[in-house]
């Protein structure tokens, strides 16, 4: 909660903070990169920098939690901070790197507004970013607990068990420890980080949804070859290079996507490759033999670009109440409806909980109409691959 003397002086500067706030993240991440140019090496997504992509999420993430404190100056806006804490811990981020960050973060905002920023109105805007970033600590914290990991150290040398080619451009890598020890549990849903080093000798991370269930002496992910460089320089480097009997580096299960436990009905949404972890969610169904009424909704290209497809009917076929709706953009003599998935057009149960993974115009169109079907938001719950720039929503 802000304080008193801080909540009129950041509810009369908002509007031009706000509107600054693109302007002041650049200004930041050069001046962070310029001052630790290994935080680009080693931990941050040169792809989501070079498309501005995590500029523009970081911007959001602020404003958003600043719209919070004034308007539900009671309440966390936990939602938000649980996706941003779990891909922090997924990284390794550390409590000391938030003093890094505020370090550049408040020079930039200066730089940016100049005289605009009094002694008061910093005072205000630090009490934001400390609020903020103590709030995520104090979840990312647990979350380490939660792994078994001390704080950041979230790193495990793995070994590729499988290699197989899914689709033309997406494989799946099945993963167990060299000594043969299980992998550890996880929710289904959750994803992990692989890192790798790449030509050049940075180490670059990125997140892959674990596409089986639990309860797997080993894990499995599925990757999507993403073309361009720097965007898809790890999955390209997976797709050449990683083959079974090869090492990589991967870090403890995180993600909030995750099945929930009792009987309601679930919507499974998903779009290309953010089938995986609905895979999970249904792997863990099917294998435990539940009865909940399960309605499942996947959109991809055409039949050859659908990664699992065969797997996803044979789960689904598994579940006593699961049914299972197929859109292809081309779809051939698939049996699958042509075009865009279409909620409205799939009847759904009353009281039912809706998962959504895939690009975000899909997350955005398939949200919206759930809420004209008087679906309610917070029965709404998403996945998007990289940078969340989505924050803000009422979600």
């Amino acid at each position: 909660m802000l304080s008193e003397q801080s909540l009129p002086v950041v509810r009369a500067t908002l509007p031009a903070v706000g509107g600054a706030l693109d302007s002041i993240t650049e200004r930041f991440y050069g001046r962070l990169f310029a001052a630790h140019p290994e935080l680009l090496r080693d931990l941050f997504n040169r792809g989501n920098q070079a498309g501005g992509e995590q500029r523009k999420a970081l911007a959001g993430s602020i404003a958003a939690f600043a719209v919070a404190l004034l308007e539900k100056p009671d309440e966390r806006p936990d939602v938000m901070l649980s996706r941003i804490a779990n891909k922090h811990a997924s990284l390794g981020v550390t409590s000391a790197q938030y003093k890094t960050v505020h370090e550049h973060l408040f020079a930039a905002i200066v730089e940016v507004l100049g005289e605009a920023v009094t002694p008061e109105v910093a005072r205000a805007w630090d009490e934001v970013y400390w609020l903020m970033a103590n709030a995520l600590i104090a979840v990312e914290t647990r979350l380490y607990q939660e792994a078994g990991v001390p704080e950041g150290q979230v790193w495990r040398p793995m070994e590729i068990a499988e290699r197989r080619e899914e689709t033309p451009d997406t494989a799946s890598f099945v993963l167990r420890h060299a000594d043969g020890t299980p992998t550890a549990a996880f929710r289904p849903g959750q994803y992990v980080s692989v890192r790798v080093t790449l030509p050049d000798g940075a180490r670059q991370i990125r997140q892959y949804s674990l596409s089986a269930a639990p309860g797997h002496p080993q894990w499995r992910i599925t990757v999507k070859r993403v073309d361009g460089d720097p965007a898809g320089e790890v999955s390209s480097w997976l797709h050449a290079h990683a083959r079974a009997g090869d090492a990589v580096e991967v870090s403890a299960p995180f993600g909030d996507l995750v099945l929930p436990e009792g009987d309601g009905p679930l919507l499974l949404t998903s779009a290309g490759i953010g089938s995986t972890p609905m895979l999970a969610m249904l792997d863990h169904l099917a294998a435990t033999g539940s009865t909940r009424q399960v309605v499942v909704v996947h959109a991809d290209r055409d039949p050859a670009s659908h990664a699992h497809a065969e797997e996803l009917r044979r789960l689904v076929d598994a579940l006593p109440q699961g049914t299972l709706h197929l859109w292809y953009e081309e779809p051939g003599d698939s049996g699958a409806r042509p075009g865009r998935a279409d909620v409205t057009a799939v009847d759904l149960p009353t009281g039912v909980t809706a998962y959504l993974c895939g690009p975000l115009p899909f997350l955005r169109a398939v949200r919206g109409d759930l809420i004209g079907r008087g679906t309610a938001a917070a029965d709404i719950h998403y996945e998007v691959f990289g940078p969340d720039l989505w924050l803000g929503a009422d979600n």
